[in-house]
């Protein structure tokens, strides 16, 4: 979730009629997970510009939050431009906070693979580079073995001609991200529609799922 996801000149040529410029906004408060929300269990997924994987999730009945960030790196604490800039060993993530009676870890992988592209591992659509590659972070063994299950389910459906290359790996820090990308889709749609049509995202996963 970005401004403007990629800060390529190849990308700012392609889509500056559309986007303002990749971290126009001055605002470094970063958001704060809330301490209630750790009675529930969280998923950590990564699948290119954050803003996109937000409502998705929200829509959802068992979803109680979705916080942007990012993880997957050494660094602490890193900022949206250390990031976007590809500075950092980070990728965007959002991390889905959801009560696990109403809606299991195996259906939010589901959700999860209806957003991305899984045979890219070089970024998402427009958004090119190891900070926008998409990534399933796990917190222990029974979460890997869903993972995997889900991951090899996609692949044995036929439905890509590539194989699904989403790394599955061990639950590293993760960091809020700004307050600002934070709810976007909500916060600025016009742009944020904007954005989901011109870097392709909208358009595949149209193709592929259907509308």
């Amino acid at each position: 979730m970005k401004v403007s996801c990629h800060p390529t000149l190849l990308f700012l040529a392609l889509v500056l009629p559309i986007f303002t410029a990749c971290g126009s906004s001055d605002d470094t408060a970063k958001a704060v997970i809330p301490e209630e929300l750790n009675e529930f269990a969280v998923a950590t997924l990564a699948g290119g510009c954050f803003w996109c994987l937000e409502g998705p999730f929200e829509k959802e009945e068992g979803v109680k939050a979705v916080f942007s960030g990012y993880t997957g790196g050494p660094e602490v604490d890193p900022s949206y431009q250390d990031v976007a800039y590809g500075r950092t060993g980070h990728t965007e993530a959002v991390q889905v906070f959801y009560d696990p009676d109403v809606i299991s870890y195996s259906e939010i992988l589901d959700i999860f693979w209806r957003q991305i592209n899984p045979t890219d591992l070089s970024g998402q659509f427009a958004d090119r580079g190891s900070q926008y590659r998409p990534e399933i972070f796990v917190q222990n063994e029974e979460e890997r073995e869903i993972a995997e299950a889900s991951k090899m389910a996609l692949e044995e459906s036929g439905r890509f001609e590539r194989p699904v290359v989403v790394p599955i790996s061990d639950y590293q820090p993760f960091y809020p991200a700004e307050i600002y990308h934070q709810d976007y889709y909500l916060k600025n749609p016009l742009h944020y529609e904007r954005y989901r049509r011109g870097s392709g995202r909208a358009g595949f996963l149209e193709e592929v799922w259907g509308s």
